[in-house]
């Protein structure tokens, strides 16, 4: 396996700028990964693709504003791009400046109210702890903050992004981006769904910065993932196992539903969790809890692109992004959707 597999050709016109005007007009690729088989939807058809009984599992993570910029005491520019809350006066983030930060560094957040100086406290890794001096974190983001788009939206946070990089059913801060798949459902589509008898269960995971980074090693099983909060309450599993005993599906919207449903199992039988993930899905790997994915398009040579290839395969995967450009799908966070079913080579079912 190299990564210069799971590459593509992406025209940069694809790649959605903006949401839609509204959330269920997105298009939906339908991909069936045991015979390669594509169909053309718009994203409401998805209430024909599930069945009453399946369990739709959504990512419920709230995106905190993440992104905020400063500058040193010689105005020079930094950003700092959270990748968690550690307490009430310090955070873990990226930091992106012309020239690396010391330890003890004072930078300079400030708008035409207040300021604030966060300070360089320690390293970890790629990572830098922040601390804020006399406003505690949750103030400190309610006034400087930004929606933290990714990097290919050429553009700044809008009004707007607000409420449309945000889950209609987003409701535990934590997240530094968008369980995007979700972004597709609105309230009517969401009542639609449970009056056809399909039960939609929650679980959180807080995505972190790391979903942004490429894979750099040449050898993909070099790679590894940033760890991410993931809690998982009994009743979700309960109705994971109540489908599979009914014969139903469990059908995961969104990859971060995929990587927490899977580590529920790394040591068994589901049952509530609370901790950090860092699972990486790669061919290869199997699938144990999940039966089909709703996702959006992944970025080339990510982590995520790896993991929709591990579950319907690296040849269907890339043949579906290819007629997906031949038809202009948008692509990414704002862009459309996929409905994926998995290979057998792929399924290994725990119950």
């Amino acid at each position: 396996m190299r990564l210069q597999d799971f590459d593509y050709d992406l025209p940069p016109e694809l790649i959605a700028q903006h949401p839609l005007p509204h959330r269920t007009e997105s298009r939906l690729l339908s991909l069936a990964g045991e015979s390669g088989l594509l169909r053309d939807y718009r994203f409401p058809n998805i209430i024909d693709l599930v069945e009453p009984g399946d369990v739709l599992v959504f990512n419920d993570t709230r995106v905190i504003p993440a992104r905020l910029y400063g500058r040193k005491a010689t105005g020079g520019r930094v950003e700092f791009l959270i990748e968690r809350v550690l307490d009430d006066q310090a955070v873990l983030a990226l930091v992106r400046s012309n020239k690396p930060l010391r330890v003890g560094h004072g930078i300079i957040i400030e708008n035409n109210e207040s300021r604030v100086i966060a300070t360089i406290a320690e390293r970890r890794g790629e990572l830098s702890v922040i601390r804020f001096e006399d406003l505690c974190v949750s103030d400190v983001l309610a006034r400087f903050g930004h929606v933290p788009l990714p990097p290919y939206i050429n553009r700044t946070d809008q009004i707007q992004d607000q409420d449309r990089y945000q889950t209609v059913f987003a409701r535990t801060p934590g997240a530094v981006a968008a369980p995007t798949a979700g972004l597709h459902f609105d309230e009517p589509l969401m009542a639609v769904l449970r009056d056809r008898g399909v039960h939609c269960a929650f679980l959180t995971l807080h995505v972190g910065a790391g979903t942004f980074q490429p894979i750099r090693e040449q050898d993909p099983l070099r790679h590894r993932m940033h760890p991410e909060r993931v809690s998982i309450s009994q009743d979700v599993c309960e109705a994971v196992l109540l489908a599979r005993a009914r014969g139903n599906r469990v059908i995961a919207v969104g990859t971060t539903s995929v990587r927490a449903l899977e580590t529920l199992v790394l040591n068994g039988s589901p049952r509530s969790f609370g901790g950090d993930t860092n699972l990486f899905l790669y061919p290869g790997k199997k699938f144990r809890l999940v039966d089909a994915i709703i996702t959006n398009f992944h970025l080339p040579r990510s982590s995520l692109l790896m993991l929709v290839c591990a579950f319907a395969g690296v040849g269907n995967i890339l043949a579906a992004y290819r007629h997906a450009v031949r038809s202009k799908y948008r692509f990414y966070s704002y862009g459309d959707a996929m409905y994926i079913t998995p290979q057998a080579a792929a399924r290994s079912r725990l119950c």
